[in-house]
């Protein structure tokens, strides 16, 4: 009765996040500035809050279609993500041209790969039915893309402080992403080490929401607070170039 009664709140909380912060983003006038994260806020607010409710309740959680239906918007989700992190990457390099036509090219290899990566695991079971092959696919590439995008928003938190961004709105905003496919992660890899025993199963279906949870407070954080003094990318070479003028004109002195 508490697990039920928490996960409740949780859930509902996810709601009004949601639903507060896509009406934070417009009421500020940041959606075109942060054109990708209130796509985004916009299908987690739809999915979880009107789609997968509206048939759960018409159809049930036994349902054949409710298992459709929640994993065909889990790709949307994991998909929308993908782009997300696409624009996060942009965004990082804003002030190196060279770096992002380096980045678009290997997003756009990965984006491919993927699907092909699920397509060959699947190739060992052509035996079975048409059906099975194409829920098998919904399952598997939804399972793919949501790993890759944790390695990619790894990757991109690893670049932004090699290249010593200043972006501070940018870095909580990755670091939100984090929450969200890394706690997960980690649950699922628990969850799979005690053979799904009864407490570790409540535990991985809370630690989803709770993380979801975390990645929008983050966000609502990054666009209130941090992105107000947010200042932008600061190359190093200039830094350099100052610090040789300075040398040579004490040299001059």
């Amino acid at each position: 009765m508490v697990d039920r009664v928490l996960a409740l709140g949780v859930q509902y909380s996810i709601y009004s996040l949601e639903l507060f912060l896509l009406a934070f983003l417009l009421r500020r006038k940041l959606s075109s500035r942060l054109a990708g994260l209130s796509v985004y806020v916009s299908l987690l607010f739809v999915v979880d809050a009107v789609i997968r409710p509206f048939v759960l309740n018409l159809y049930g959680l036994k349902h054949a279609l409710y298992f459709y239906v929640f994993w065909l918007t889990d790709d949307l989700l994991v998909l929308g993500a993908f782009l997300l992190v696409c624009s996060f990457f942009r965004r990082a390099c804003a002030k190196e041209e060279k770096l992002w036509r380096f980045t678009r090219l290997f997003l756009v290899f990965v984006l491919i790969l993927v699907p092909g990566i699920t397509l060959n695991s699947l190739w060992q079971h052509s035996s079975q039915i048409a059906s099975q092959i194409a829920s098998s696919f919904v399952f598997e590439f939804s399972q793919n893309l949501y790993f890759t995008c944790l390695i990619l928003n790894t990757l991109l938190f690893l670049m932004m402080q090699q290249i010593e961004s200043q972006d501070y709105e940018l870095g909580l905003l990755v670091c939100g992403l984090g929450l969200q496919f890394a706690g997960p992660a980690a649950s699922f890899a628990l969850l799979h080490l005690t053979s799904g025993q009864d407490g570790y199963e409540r535990l991985h279906d809370l630690i989803g929401p709770l993380c979801t949870l975390g990645m929008l407070l983050t966000w609502l954080y990054a666009i209130s607070k941090a992105g107000k003094t947010a200042s932008v990318y600061v190359p190093r070479r200039p830094v350099r170039a100052l610090a040789t003028a300075k040398v040579s004109l004490s040299d001059t002195d």
